[in-house]
C-alpha cells in the first residue's frame, strides 16, 4: 500500500500527517513503528490520522499515534498542525475548526499562515481523574523511584502528566526520571513527564519525556499542563511563556471558563509518499 504524507513541526516537536477522509485506512502497530524510524523511514514524535467528523458538532476527527505504535489521547502542538494541515491539503477554508479527539471536542483558530490558537479545556488534578493511584489525601504527591527520590504535581489535560519543578532542568537526569516516572504502576495509563524551572511570575522553562516517544523538543499538551500547574500552585500568573528546547509557546488561563488557551507556530517540513 502506497500513502501520501505531510511533515510537519511545531516547535521541533514533529508529526506526520496522514489523509484518511476520503479512503479510511488502519496501520498496525508495527507499521506505525516502523514509518516512526528516523534513519530507515520518515521519523516522528507522532503520527495524525485525519478522518471524516464524527457528528454533525465537528469538522473532522483525528487519531494520535505516538511512535511507540500506542495511541494517544490529547497533543497541543499536534492539533496546531492539524488545523494548518487540513487547510493547505484543500479539506477546508475555515479559520476556526472544531476537530474530534479521544479526549474531547478541540477547538482550533488558525491565526495567519504560521499561528494556531487552541483551547485546551480545562486541566484537572483529582488523582483518579489523571489517573494517579495514591494514598495521599493532597499534592505534591512524592514516589521512591530507583533513579532519585520525586516530588509532582499531577494534571491531566486531556491526557496524563506528571509535572516536577526543580531548580534547573538543564541539570536533571530526565531520560532516567522520566522513563521510570512514565511506567510506574502507579500511573495506569502511564504518564508525560514534564520537568519545570519557574523564571518569574510571567515566564518558565521546561524539559517533555513524552509518553510513548522519550524526550521531545517541544509539547503542547506538556506546556498547557506545566503552566495549570504552575498557576495551580501560585507559582506564576494567569498569562505566561513557556520556553522548551524548540521554542516558546504563549499561555493563558481564564478564570471564568477554567480553560487554557495555547498559542503558537507551525512549520511544514516536506511531503511525499511512502510504501507499506
Amino acid at each position: 500500500m502506497k500513502i501520501d504524507f505531510v511533515k510537519m513541526h511545531g516547535l521541533g516537536n514533529d508529526f506526520v500527517m496522514l489523509n484518511a477522509t476520503r479512503n479510511k485506512f488502519n496501520l498496525s502497530k508495527e507499521q506505525i513503528i516502523a514509518l516512526a524510524q528516523r534513519h530507515t523511514s520518515i521519523g516522528f514524535d507522532q503520527l495524525l490520522v485525519v478522518e471524516p467528523a464524527t457528528s454533525a458538532a465537528v469538522d473532522f476527527a483525528y487519531r494520535i499515534f505516538n511512535s511507540d505504535g500506542n495511541e494517544v489521547e490529547q497533543c497541543g502542538n499536534g492539533a496546531r498542525c492539524f488545523a494548518q494541515y487540513v487547510r493547505k491539503i484543500g479539506l477546508t477554508d475555515k479559520h476556526e475548526i472544531k476537530v474530534q479527539t479521544l479526549a474531547a471536542i478541540m477547538h482550533l483558530k488558525v491565526l495567519n499562515e504560521i499561528d494556531v490558537e487552541v483551547d485546551m479545556g480545562r486541566a484537572v488534578f483529582s488523582p483518579e481523574d489523571v489517573p494517579f493511584l495514591t494514598e495521599e489525601s493532597s499534592a505534591p504527591y512524592r514516589l521512591k523511584l530507583t533513579s532519585a527520590d520525586v516530588e509532582f504535581e499531577v494534571v491531566n489535560i486531556g491526557n496524563p502528566h506528571a509535572v516536577l519543578f526543580v531548580d534547573d532542568v538543564d541539570a536533571v537526569d530526565i531520560q532516567a526520571i522520566g522513563a521510570e516516572l512514565e511506567m510506574h504502576p502507579a500511573f495506569p495509563k502511564r504518564c508525560n513527564v514534564q520537568f519545570v524551572q519557574v523564571l518569574g511570575r510571567d515566564q518558565i522553562k521546561q524539559r517533555i519525556f513524552e509518553r510513548g516517544a522519550g524526550e521531545t523538543m517541544a509539547s503542547g499538551s506538556g506546556a498547557c499542563a506545566a503552566a495549570a500547574a504552575a498557576i495551580q500552585t501560585e507559582r506564576v500568573n494567569n498569562q505566561l511563556r513557556v520556553s522548551m528546547p524548540g521554542g516558546e509557546l504563549s499561555l493563558s488561563f481564564d478564570p471564568d471558563t477554567q480553560h487554557i488557551l495555547m498559542t503558537g507556530p507551525t512549520a511544514f517540513s516536506f511531503s511525499g509518499s511512502v510504501e507499506l
